[in-house]
Order: structure tokens, then sequence, then C-alpha cells
């Protein structure tokens, strides 16, 4: 806890974010850090709860109470060991994470929640600026060898886990970069890449070796993997995603939404796009279909290529702009939320389905929708229904599909090892022996559970490499 009184005494300050106007002529982060004296202060409102639920929010269960008070004291070091006890990238989970634990906050009840988020992400800028974050090499190797395929969070975590552990680590990324959607999913403007180059360097020194433009079951044969490990894990994500299949669909400038934002990360890394294959939002009019994150990101990637107008529609109704936290807490509930791209200047709409894509000479220029209601059957399920005569027509000269995803990409990898899959096409194995059903392979984060967080993926890259250590030597002191 922070200071007894604390929470009574001091309200919540967030950090504030530079005007519209200014940001979106960057890609770079635009958030203004707090002073130090500001986040001691919001690390005094964590009240003295007697249960933190903070931490059962957390997918990693930080342990919140303890680091908030140590920031209260100005013990920051001591606050970055606690942090880096249950979460080996708290720079990426403080920028990106929704924040559930935030929501299962005590003080959220009845009040402002402590901005756990905020001090977290201040604890390890603060961490790196100090000096104080270094390599973390095994003393003694143990003659294992595993292989991690992708370099998303969930296999990075697993990745320097295992060779903390003292295995020689091998990760085989399909890419020329490492860092999966961290590098070419989440824009720069909300995590700049330098943040995933400088765990590399710390993970290299560690041991960690990386393969790039290894595309496992493509130009890597899937089972000379497990001729060369004696332990493989599938960290590959969740990768297939959910299409829009209405007529019109095969025309022009209609893209899914990862077709789009890697494109903008290449640019701003240096890479050059050929001009026949890049898109672009520059003097278009938009429309992005698909009200979560990466619908939030294209938003905002478009409004800073210049884009003439910015439409975001949603098939799902408007959610509430308040909850009653007696009744959802500490669960996370349904409301309306806003991203800093959306506040960037972004039409939205809710209740929307899409019937149709219209255009000229093969080129997208519109798309006819109509208005839909939800109910509810007489078992409790939801049912959905368009409303007569509803029906109107957007400009769209770009279409990008946000629709979420359905399972990992099965050809290639996922074939040649022969490995299970469950009921939704993820890669089968449970949440605690992370085994598939294919001798020494493994499997963790989006690829096995399906389409989730950053902050999970690195719950299952750590959990995954504790039972692959257990698997490997009988025991393991990693924790869960």
């Amino acid at each position: 806890m922070g200071k007894p009184t604390g929470f009574l005494e001091f309200g919540r300050l967030d950090p504030a974010n530079l005007p519209v106007q200014e940001r979106i002529r960057f890609y770079k982060e635009f958030t203004l850090p707090l002073e130090e004296q500001e986040i001691s202060r919001q690390g005094a409102r964590c009240m003295d709860c007697g249960i933190p639920f903070c931490q059962t929010g957390c997918p990693v269960n930080n342990i919140i109470p303890d680091w908030n008070d140590l920031v209260y004291r100005g013990r920051w070091k001591e606050a970055l060991a606690v942090l880096h006890s249950t979460n080996n990238f708290p720079e990426f989970t403080g920028r990106v994470c929704p924040a559930p634990c935030e929501e299962a906050c005590t003080l959220n009840i009845n009040s402002d929640p402590v901005t756990i988020k905020n001090i977290e992400h201040a604890i390890i800028d603060k961490g790196w600026e100090a000096g104080w974050v270094q390599p973390q090499p095994a003393p003694h190797g143990s003659g294992k060898r595993v292989a991690i395929v992708g370099s998303g969070p969930s296999g990075l975590a697993c990745a320097q886990q295992l060779a903390r552990a003292g295995h020689a680590v091998t990760v085989f990324e399909k890419s020329d970069r490492p860092g999966g959607l961290l590098r070419y999913g989440i824009p720069d403007f909300k995590l700049e890449k330098s943040h995933i180059d400088r765990r590399i360097g710390q993970m290299i020194a560690e041991g960690v070796e990386f393969r790039f433009n290894q595309h496992v079951g493509i130009n890597v044969p899937a089972r000379k993997l497990l001729d060369d490990y004696d332990a493989v894990v599938l960290a590959g994500g969740s990768e297939h995603p959910r299409d829009l299949q209405v007529p019109g669909r095969e025309l022009k400038g209609i893209h899914f939404a990862m077709e789009f934002l890697p494109q903008q990360n290449k640019r701003i890394a240096g890479d050059r796009i050929p001009e026949n294959g890049a898109i672009t939002a520059t003097g278009k009019h938009v429309v992005v279909i698909g009200g979560g994150d990466t619908g939030s990101d294209c938003v905002g990637t478009s409004i800073r290529q210049g884009a003439l107008s910015v439409t975001q529609i949603e098939l799902l109704p408007r959610p509430p702009e308040r909850v009653d936290n007696l009744i959802t807490w500490p669960d996370w509930p349904l409301k309306l939320r806003t991203s800093t791209s959306q506040q960037e200047g972004v039409t939205r709409d809710w209740g929307v389905t899409t019937k149709q894509f219209t255009g000229q000479n093969g080129q997208v220029s519109g798309l006819r929708a109509a208005r839909v209601e939800w109910g509810r059957d007489g078992r409790g399920a939801p049912t959905m229904h368009e409303v007569p005569a509803s029906e109107f027509e957007l400009k769209a000269e770009l279409v990008l599909l946000a629709l979420g995803y359905l399972h990992p990409v099965h050809t290639g990898m996922i074939q040649g090892l022969g490995v299970g899959l469950d009921g939704r096409g993820n890669v089968a194995a449970d949440d605690s022996s992370y085994r598939t059903s294919a001798a020494r392979v493994f499997a963790a984060g989006d690829m096995r559970r399906g389409q989730s967080l950053v902050v999970w993926a690195i719950r299952e890259g750590r959990q995954a490499a504790r039972a692959v250590d257990e698997f490997l030597m009988g025991s393991s002191d990693l924790p869960r």
C-alpha cells in the first residue's frame, strides 16, 4: 500500500498528451510524463484494501501494492525489481495494455482507480534511464537446446525465461526484425520500436540467438526443429484474419488491417515500400470496419497519412458511457472507450452492418450499410436483426478490415508438425503443461489461446517457459 490516507488526500492525475494538431504531424509517442513527485503522490493513493484485486485483474499478477508503496517512498530501484519479478517487459505493457488492473482496483468501486499503468510505465522508464536494467545471463548452462517460433511478446518472454534458466535458446522469426505484432502491428506513436530493440540487445547478451527471415514450415522445415532441439515452443500468434464476404469484396482498395499497418511501421524503420504494392490513406475517404484496438490503430495511422475523412463502423451496439461499478467490479466492464487515435478526428458509428462494396473501374468508391438492432432470444443469447429501410451509403476509397483473427495460420508449420487443434482452430494445449499433441512441442500465446492482449501473451510465455524447464530438467525454479 502507499500512504494510509493518500486516496483521500490526492486525486487521480493522468499524464497529458501533446495537442492533437501537433501530434498528428509525426509518428512518435506523444504522452507527456508526469514529474517524479507527482508519480510518487499517485503511488500514495494505493489504499490498504486488504485483498488487492488489482493483482488478480492483471494477467501477469503484478505485485502492484508493493511497487506502488516503494514508488511512494522513493525506492524506485526496489520497485523495478518487484515489477520485473512478474513482468519481463513492463515498457510494453506500460504503453499498450488496456489496464484491467485499474478496473479491478478497490478504489474503482466508488472513486477513480490508482494510475497503475502510468506508475508501471514510470518505473521501467526510470530503470532504463538509470542503467538498472542489465543482462542476467545464467551462471551455468543446462546442455539443453530450445527452439521458439515467433518473437512476439509470448515468444520473447518464453525465450528470456528459458535463457536465464541456462538453456540454449534460438528464436525463429519469419520477419526481418523481432517483435511480432509489437513491431509491425502496433503503430510507433503508441510504441516506439527502440523499446523492442533495447530488450533484444539485453536478451542477446543473455545468450538468446535470433534468426530472422526464418519462416518455419515455409523456408525452414518444421520437422528439422525436432531433430535439432530438445523442445520446441510455438508462439507464432493468431494471424488468420476474419474476412467480410459481401458483394464487391473483390474490388481494389479493400485490405485487412495487417496489410496496411505494417507498411507504415516499415516506412518509419527506413524500408522502401514498392509503389505498386503501397497502401496509403493520403487524400482518401477511409472507412475502418471494426471498433477494437486494431481499428483504432488504423484510424490514427490514416489521419497521420492525410486522409480526407476517416469513418469507423462497428456491428455491435454503442456501449454505455458509464457503468455501475457496484455491479461490474472487479471484472472488465463493457463501456464506451475512446482511444487517443479516435480523439484525433474520426466519425464513429455503431450497430452498422456492411451489405455491399461499390466501385468504379475495379476500385472501391463506397459501401452500402444498414442499421441493426440487438436483442436476446428465449435462452438469453444475443440476436441481431436489420432495421427496415435503414440503408445508407458511405464514401470509401480505402476500406480497412479490422475484424479480429480466427486462429493461427494452419498451412506450413502447424500441418507439418501435425499438432492437434481445439474447436476454434487454435493449437490445442492446456495452460498448465502447455504441451501439444506432438511430443516435445509446446504452444503459448495467441497461437494457443486465440487473439488476446500483450499482457496475456507475456503471461503465457512465462508459464510455458516453466513448463518446458520442468520437462527438460524434471523440476523448475522459474516462476509461473
